[in-house]
């Protein structure tokens, strides 16, 4: 079965200004909510438009940053999975 994107559904997203890291509870389908970590948004020299890279290894920033935000993401996944 190949990927269809209309079935891919971003429930619940979080942005770090400071990093550019990005977390996302997503639900392909009729499937089970999932945390995403990442991608990462960079701005260019040249453009006004962010490009997407892959999260990779996190930095301190991103690390207190996940740090403040994962109650808030734990209990979004939570309610997400009680009301499957």
């Amino acid at each position: 079965m190949p990927f269809d994107a209309s079935k891919d559904k971003i429930l619940k997203k979080w942005e770090c200004e400071e990093t550019g890291l990005t977390v996302s509870i997503n639900r392909y389908g009729k499937g089970e909510a999932k945390v995403q970590i990442g991608p990462r948004a960079v701005k260019k020299k040249n453009s006004e438009q962010p490009s997407f890279i892959k999260a990779g290894r996190l930095t301190v920033e991103d690390v207190l940053w996940l740090y403040d935000i994962i109650d808030e993401v734990k209990e979004e996944i939570t309610s997400q999975a009680s009301s499957e």
